[in-house]
């Protein structure tokens, strides 16, 4: 069993990110036996449902998922209805309402837009575990490309947040694994097709202490932001740096021309500095 679903998820890594969903069907109806298997271990993008009770945007997962169902952290009930569906206790409720106004904060803050949501839930061993989303999308419309022969540019930055929260006396003890699905798409006569895509996987662990129950937002708030800056200059640095250099490398963004007196005249300088 190991081996078939470790063959799986080799392939998923090294199939176009950006048609995700599309492959993990195929891979499901080839093996439809390793689908909690699969759906639990490969990142999908996240779907953006509305509320009809709040009328509230938010995020939909396989974290919020049962059966065919999402729930939703403002009116805490699934859509479509689901009877027996399940649900954070109330404690563990109210941490999550609490969750989802400071995140929203934060997302307004960082993001200037988008969507965030907060979802809970109980452990079996007295702790809890969580996830925080982030969806921020990039049109045409947002980048002003609307005269005749301007590129067309769009995008979306994903972000999942999973940790697990464990309390020790007056700490507590978190785990977090984060993942960054970064996807854009730049259409036009200047630059053609362009298509850079992918995801980022980061964990990390740490303690804080805790004086109430609030605390675990403010703990998990510290994790979360640090570990979106380091991925984000990760990816800014690392990746993009890296694409830079090799089409630079492949490509001359000067003509022929100008980079024929270039190399004639710094042939002229080293004649004259050897004099």
């Amino acid at each position: 069993m190991g081996d078939v679903l470790d063959s799986m998820l080799d392939l998923m890594r090294r199939l176009p990110p950006t048609r995700i969903e599309e492959n993990l069907n195929a891979l499901l109806d080839i093996c439809p036996e390793y689908a909690d298997d699969l759906l639990g271990s490969v990142d999908q993008p996240l779907k953006l449902l509305t509320d009809h009770a709040t009328g509230r945007d938010y995020l939909a997962c396989d974290y919020n998922r049962d059966g065919d169902s999402y729930r939703s952290p403002w009116s805490n009930e699934y859509d479509p209805p689901l009877e027996d569906g399940t649900v954070p206790s109330t404690k563990l409720r109210r941490l999550e309402v609490a969750a989802n106004d400071a995140f929203d904060t934060y997302r307004e803050m960082y993001y200037e837009g988008g969507v965030s949501s907060v979802f809970l839930w109980d452990q079996d061993d007295g702790g809890f575990a969580g996830v925080v989303l982030f969806k921020k999308l990039v049109t045409a419309d947002d980048t002003n490309a609307t005269e005749e022969g301007e590129d067309d540019s769009t995008g979306s930055w994903q972000s999942i947040h999973v940790f697990e929260a464990s309390e020790k006396g007056r700490s507590a003890h978190y785990k977090l694994t984060s993942t960054i699905m970064l996807e854009m798409i730049t259409k036009g006569p200047t630059v053609g097709d362009v298509n850079l895509s992918g995801s980022l996987t980061r964990q990390n662990e740490s303690d804080y202490p805790i004086s109430e129950p609030g605390s675990h937002i403010a703990n998990m708030g510290r994790m979360i932001e640090d570990m979106e800056i380091k991925m984000r200059n990760l990816l800014q640095e690392v990746y993009f740096g890296k694409t830079r250099d090799i089409v630079f490398d492949l490509r001359s963004v000067e003509g022929l021309e100008r980079a024929k007196q270039q190399r004639a005249l710094q042939k002229e300088l080293v004649g004259l500095i050897k004099r």
